[in-house]
């Protein structure tokens, strides 16, 4: 397995997890990583706010310095686009080339979604966000007093909205759903945030349905469904992204909102991998993608291992992050299918919101309580589940010794068990 040949389509958080860890590991053969941005691998989240408000220079975003890749004899392609796969000789085909591979990971990320070109979607002055490009086309637009309409109220287009507003211009966000975060946070972070962004003067629509992108030759504002008209210098749509399967689809390899993977990181083929925002993997009974970069880089290491045989079942422990004006929403666990939900205040502009399923703890919402997103993540990643009314009524120091308890408890359980174990199996 050292000396097997490694090819990796798409240079992005995940890809390069991959082949470092790969190095890291051990591996000898060669690694050829394949990125379609002439950039080196870099970190996303600075690019929607501290990158466009130029408060970091591109060199900071890059993962690694350059030198990397040619010191870990990583054959870094830039620039470079896959146009196949052929799975009965094992080999892609970038533009002119030809490359074999024994192990192929597909880490290819997702796209941004974009309105229909029928209603204005391809307008200039429209823009979504996702790479360097993206920000650097759009970073001109940000004058104070312009006027900007955001097209979608889910924490990319929430954390646009507060660089905008901190850069004084006029904001306004159109929010289909009754409500902004309405897929991904309780009522009462939602209402934070709203109360948030409207003390910096953003408008806010929610519940409010979109007609169309107006404007000729460039976007001048949207027409609501009602026959309002909001005018706009630029638009920037915020309504999610796509998972990027093309190449996993023409291969013929199974896909199911995103590639298909088991728990080891395997799509369909034993021969292939796949990692990150593209990847569709088991997760408590179910079928998720986790778009984050904590899971790019722990699933793209766990498939580092396993295609060096390590055979360990990738168990993810989802966290997210936030930042929006000077605060910090961190967030531990998936909320969906939650039934209950218990607030704690812990002062002025600080709050933590904890998501049961079924009295199981399976989410927290931390905003600017750094401790509180700590002792939850810690205790969802234990499986310790505090009755909610202790959540509510008890300090974080005593939950936090309960959880320790708990852990402590556990792992004496099952070296029990192991010790019984081997000793029923005469070791």
């Amino acid at each position: 397995m050292i000396d097997t040949r490694v090819l990796i389509v798409g240079a992005g958080q995940a890809g390069c997890s991959v082949a470092a860890r790969l190095r890291a590991l051990g591996h000898m053969g060669p690694i050829t990583l394949i990125g379609e941005e002439p950039h080196p691998p870099y970190q996303r989240p600075p690019l929607s706010k501290a990158y466009l408000l130029g408060e970091m220079p591109r060199e900071r975003l890059f993962l690694r310095p350059q030198t990397f890749y040619a010191d870990q004899n990583i054959d870094l392609k830039l620039g470079a686009s896959v146009d196949w796969i052929d799975r009965d000789e094992n080999t892609v085909t970038v533009e002119d080339d030809t490359l074999p591979y024994d192990h192929l990971v597909l880490a290819t990320g997702a796209t941004p979604r974009r309105l229909p070109a029928a209603i204005g979607g391809d307008l200039p002055g429209t823009h979504v966000l996702r790479g360097i490009a993206d920000i650097d086309r759009i970073a001109p637009e940000f004058e104070p007093g312009r006027r900007l309409v955001v097209v979608g109220g889910g924490y990319i287009g929430l954390e646009i909205a507060a660089v905008a507003a901190k850069r004084e211009l006029n904001v306004t966000i159109i929010e289909a759903a009754p409500r902004i975060l309405g897929r991904v946070a309780a009522l009462e972070t939602a209402a934070f945030f709203r109360d948030l962004h409207r003390d910096h003067g953003v408008r806010i629509l929610e519940d409010t349905q979109l007609d169309r992108v107006t404007g000729t030759d460039r976007a001048d504002g949207v027409l609501l469904s009602d026959g309002r008209h909001i005018a706009a210098d630029f638009v920037v749509f915020g309504v999610g992204v796509a998972p990027n399967t093309r190449l996993a689809e023409c291969a013929g390899l199974a896909v199911e909102n995103g590639i298909w993977t088991d728990a080891y990181g395997r799509t369909s083929d034993p021969a292939i991998w796949a990692a990150g925002d593209c990847a569709s993997l088991p997760f408590l009974g179910k079928r998720v993608r986790l778009e984050s970069v904590g899971n790019a880089i722990d699933q793209g290491e766990a498939v580092a291992a396993n295609i060096l045989g390590a055979a360990e079942e990738y168990r993810p422990k989802p966290w997210f992050w936030s930042d929006q004006y000077d605060t910090k929403l961190q967030i531990a666990g998936l909320n969906a299918g939650s039934d209950t939900v218990v607030v704690r205040n812990a002062g002025a502009g600080s709050a933590s919101i904890w998501y049961y399923r079924d009295a199981q703890l399976v989410a927290v919402d931390a905003i600017n309580d750094p401790r509180a997103y700590m002792i939850g993540r810690r205790m969802i990643e234990a499986g310790t589940s505090p009755a909610p009314a202790e959540i509510a009524a008890n300090e974080l120091k005593s939950l936090l010794i309960q959880s320790a308890r708990h852990e402590t408890t556990v792992a004496v359980g099952a070296a029990g068990q192991s010790a019984q174990a081997t000793a029923n199996n005469g070791g």
